[in-house]
């Protein structure tokens, strides 16, 4: 046996898979691709003894091995190909202790299939509310494989489990036989499906002979193959397979009233129960998440403020320190106006990225979240999308490329293309730097009743723009990209639990983390490039601007002359050329050339716009300027044709405005590009995007100026 077996976590959604998973990893954890597809795999390691230090890997959450959507398709890919690289050694399944009809369906499947298997019986402390209780001593006997008792949100019986897949990894043990045998109903399609295809397992014969159009690892002779089979046979897959389920369900049930014994009274609703009459009311439901959102928003500003002006004041100071330590020159000029700029404009706002993450892992550890989902379901079928879109729009919250990966659990082909498409108008955590700092210099911090900040208020309202938006686009698209196609939205409700700290403090750890890293770099980079084409210009264009600044000003003060002169450097340099070459097209807006820069620069990555705005303002200003914020620096900013202060209200709003709707991220166009397999709907997808920002933005600027 290798010393480095695979591990694979396989259960219902909200089995507490999930969470199993980060008991036995922690921190040991990475996210890649599945071989072959694009989906995320989460995969860590798990030292189970001196010997043996497995892989575990945290498998989509499904019902059943029969696949309905893409995500669900990769579960059976894996175990019904042992040639996989991920086909595990030995398969935990996970269940919900106080579901054990439903859950069992899909253990049932996974062992049948040949892989040896450990049941963990998760969320005990639930059926316990229930007045439920389990033996799972009488449970083992009768699957005929190990079952451990566990509770996967505070790690009790992790070490019980770890002996049990040790013994599974050294002397795996099978059921006697199968839970289902199709070869009763069917013997000469199984027959002949293992002799042409060398297969042992009649259930994994059913499943070629099911599935073999999805499984990735037949080619098409061996898919034309099974259909003479199925020809051969008159085999009806659908009829079939409603008849394996049923089967598989009675002698569950079976199994569940010997092993099970509820002691609830009748018709007594739990207390999760009691709660959903109110949080999934048709009024009161949309009522408190209009106040949770309220809630968010506020915390946002009013929590996060003190540790951002500590950022930004630290970040002023030590750019201050270092002009003054390094000896000046091109180095130190890159170091202090370039990179650390850039940088300190970015990472000024890693406090209320934390405080929104933080917040949303709050809401979905304790099972809010999915209600959350079944409301907007009602309004999401108003505008033509599946119900299944509600958790990629609100997964744009966060960032919009896994949301749009998400949408692989939409069935239908036209949900799914609309909600791709309409996805990157929800405000992701990338447009927050730009929202908050445009807020703060427009909007008062006053209070609305003594209680709502303004900003929070400005702040929640941007945010819902971007959900109407999104709704409105999926309408339009829906009358234009008709079909007959039906979609269905299914999800079971959790029960609500207490948030697990160390779960919300990974999450908010990894967010953060993932945020600041991808932002980083690009800033890093683009602010080097753009240090570069800033301090820099065409032949002497940059020396005899400032040679005409002090033959203009010869009677100027020492600190107005550098001023003068180092903007007039900036306007003369390259970036200041190309800012002024676009111009003519921005100018509608209310925004100058710099603030062309920033846009242009902001195509990677939308949260790049502040760190730019903070390179530009640091090279175009004055030596005197050193500790001052890149908010005081906009705050500062004059506008060369009036004399007054440059980020009025209406240019402000029309900033916020654009960025609401703009498709300002690359990566996002790469995710579009890689989920509808052809440039064409990212193309569709950046026009609509940049036409409706830019018509919004010429807008707002109009009205307010």
């Amino acid at each position: 046996m290798k010393s480095s077996p695979t591990i694979a976590l396989v259960g219902n959604p909200n089995a507490g898979k999930s969470s199993l998973f980060n008991q036995l990893t922690g921190l040991r954890q990475k996210t890649g691709n599945f071989p072959g597809v694009t989906m995320d795999k989460k995969s860590g390691t798990w030292p189970i003894d001196a010997q043996y230090t497995a892989t575990v890997i945290d498998l989509p959450g499904v019902y059943s091995i029969y696949p309905k959507s893409l995500d669900e398709q990769i579960v059976t890919d894996i175990l019904a190909n042992p040639a996989h690289p991920d086909y595990p050694d030995v398969s935990v399944v996970v269940v919900d202790a106080s579901n054990l009809h439903r859950n069992l369906l899909l253990f049932t499947q996974v062992a049948d299939l040949g892989v040896p298997t450990v049941l963990a019986l998760n969320m005990l402390d639930v059926a316990h509310q229930q007045s439920k209780v389990v033996n799972s001593v009488r449970l083992a006997m009768s699957l005929g494989v190990p079952v451990v008792r566990i509770n996967a949100r505070t790690g009790e019986g992790v070490d019980l489990l770890k002996k049990a897949v040790l013994g599974q990894i050294q002397e795996p043990v099978l059921p006697g036989k199968l839970f289902f045998d199709p070869a009763d109903e069917a013997s000469g399609l199984i027959a002949d499906t293992k002799t042409q295809y060398k297969l042992t397992n009649n259930y994994l014969a059913l499943q070629y002979i099911i599935q073999h159009d999805g499984f990735s690892f037949l080619n098409q002779p061996q898919r034309k193959a099974l259909d003479v089979i199925i020809q051969k046979h008159q085999f009806s897959e659908t009829t079939f397979q409603a008849g394996e389920t049923i089967t598989r369900y009675k002698r569950i049930a079976a199994i569940v009233t010997e092993v099970v014994s509820d002691q609830r009274p009748a018709n007594q609703p739990t207390w999760s129960q009691k709660l959903d009459r109110v949080l999934l009311h048709p009024v009161w439901g949309y009522a408190i998440f209009g106040f949770v959102l309220l809630l968010i928003f506020q915390a946002i500003f009013a929590w996060a403020q003190p540790f951002m002006d500590a950022i930004d004041s630290g970040v002023a100071w030590l750019n201050g320190q270092l002009k003054e330590s390094l000896p000046a020159g091109p180095l130190t000029d890159l170091l202090t106006d370039g990179v650390l700029a850039g940088l300190g404009g970015i990472l000024v706002f890693i406090p209320q990225i934390a405080f929104l993450f933080l917040l949303i892992a709050l809401l979905e550890e304790s099972g809010y979240m999915s209600r959350v989902m079944v409301i907007m379901d009602r309004i999401m079928r108003k505008f033509g999308l599946n119900g299944r879109s509600v958790v990629p729009l609100i997964s744009g919250v966060a960032c919009a490329v896994p949301a749009i990966m998400a949408t692989r659990s939409i069935g239908t082909r036209r949900d799914r293309l609309i909600t791709i498409l309409v996805t990157p108008l929800m405000s992701c955590s990338a447009r927050l730097p730009i929202y908050t700092i445009l807020i703060a210099l427009v909007v008062p911090s006053t209070r609305i009743l003594g209680v709502f900040n303004l900003q929070g208020l400005a702040l929640m309202g941007l945010y819902l723009l971007g959900l109407v938006s999104a709704l409105l686009a999926a309408y339009v698209l829906k009358v234009l990209l008709r079909t007959k196609e039906r979609g269905y939205f299914i999800m079971e409700l959790p029960t609500f639990k207490l948030p697990r700290w160390n779960h919300v403090g990974l999450t908010v750890w990894e967010s953060v983390r993932s945020f600041v890293w991808e932002a980083g770099r690009v800033i890093l980079a683009i602010s080097i490039v753009l240090w570069v084409v800033a301090s820099y210009g065409p032949g002497n264009d940059m020396e005899e601007a400032e040679a005409r600044v002090k033959q203009q000003n010869p009677t100027a003060a020492s600190d107005a002359l550098q001023d003068r002169i180092a903007s007039e450097r900036l306007e003369a340099s390259y970036a200041g050329n190309f800012g002024h070459f676009i111009e003519p097209v921005i100018r509608p807006l209310g925004y100058d050339w710099k603030i062309g820069i920033a846009l242009l620069s902001s195509f990677a990555a939308r949260e790049v716009f502040v760190g730019t705005m903070s390179t530009i303002y640091s090279i175009g200003s004055g030596a005197d300027e050193e500790g001052v914020t890149i908010r005081e620096r906009l705050r500062q900013e004059r506008n060369p044709e009036t004399g007054e202060a440059m980020y009025t209200p209406a240019l402000a709003w029309s900033l916020l405005i654009f960025y609401v709707f703009a498709m300002m991220c690359m990566s996002t166009l790469a995710a579009t590009q890689r989920e509808t397999k052809t440039w064409k709907w990212p193309a569709v997808q950046l026009v609509y995007m940049m036409a409706l920002a830019y018509v919004t933005a010429f807008a707002t600027y109009q009205l307010l100026k």
